[in-house]
């Protein structure tokens, strides 16, 4: 009774924690947003991957495609303000067949070269560039890393209030078998109906940022609907119901964009106004 006790008061600190820290961040939507870890740590971190990507990956070598991709997220970058834009962006590009980009904490962004077999210009890469720099700067990876971790916090709660303290092996409440379903079944549940859903609404909201982001900077937005359309023509996704994926279906993405436009040609169009109109070539 003692060690619940304590426990209930620990996760009562916790809530109040989180409460408080929820209060004082949001992302650039004005979502308010729980993020408890250390952005500091975060970047460190992403900083070490990034050397070792380096080292061990095999980079793409044409200097043509690599001033193709760096225009691109330059004139980006190029739009964000305050410490998004005093942040030390940096872009790896890998030479992998793979349609993939992403992104780690502390503007650590990756690109494999096949993205440019359905990114078919710049417009369409700057959707791509744009989403992964809202990522960044929405702090998901934070977010994200504090969800995972309140829901493992979660999950060791429900475990000791129904089968025991499992770092006590000898207690009378104790038994692994039943200890060892618990687990396995709340980090299903946890997978499936918290952490999967999170990852589809940030996923979401980075393609919304993302799309006033690549206007911004006087691509045009209407190509992120095209380039979605050849995502869908090139993979499988599709086969994979929406709620087991960590992503929204290509199909959800595009209504969405299509929603967003109006808001996004508004942008777009006072760029070109004020002379933003980048000519990215490969």
């Amino acid at each position: 009774m003692n060690s619940l006790s304590k426990l209930h008061k620990h996760l009562i600190g916790l809530v109040l924690l989180a409460v408080f820290a929820a209060g004082c961040s949001s992302t650039p939507t004005g979502r308010r947003q729980l993020t408890l870890k250390s952005d500091a740590s975060l970047a460190a971190d992403s900083a070490r991957a990034m050397a070792q990507l380096r080292a061990t990956s095999a980079l793409v070598k044409d200097q043509g495609t690599i001033d193709y991709i760096a225009c691109i997220a330059d004139a980006i970058v190029g739009t964000l303000e305050g410490e998004d834009a005093e942040m030390y962006w940096e872009m790896a590009i890998v030479n992998n067949p793979e349609v993939n980009a992403f992104v780690m904490p502390g503007g650590k962004i990756v690109a494999k070269s096949g993205i440019l077999s359905v990114a078919k210009n710049q417009h369409q890469l700057a959707a791509v560039m744009g989403h992964e720099v809202a990522h960044v700067t929405a702090n998901h990876a934070n977010e994200r890393a504090t969800r995972s971790d309140l829901s493992q916090f979660g999950i060791e709660v429900l475990a000791r209030v129904l089968v025991g303290d499992r770092t006590n092996y000898y207690s009378r409440n104790y038994d692994p078998n039943m200890a060892s379903g618990i687990y396995g079944a709340a980090s299903t549940f946890g997978q499936m109906g918290l952490l999967n859903p999170f990852s589809r609404m940030q996923e979401s909201e980075a393609d919304d940022i993302g799309l006033l982001y690549m206007a911004r900077a006087g691509f045009d937005p209407r190509e992120s609907v095209t380039l979605w359309q050849n995502m869908n023509a090139s993979s499988d996704t599709s086969k994979i119901p929406e709620f087991l994926s960590t992503h929204p279906s290509g199909e959800s993405r595009i209504e969405s964009m299509v929603s967003q436009l109006p808001e996004a040609l508004k942008l777009y169009n006072e760029a070109k106004a004020e002379g933003l109109e980048p000519n990215c070539q490969p």
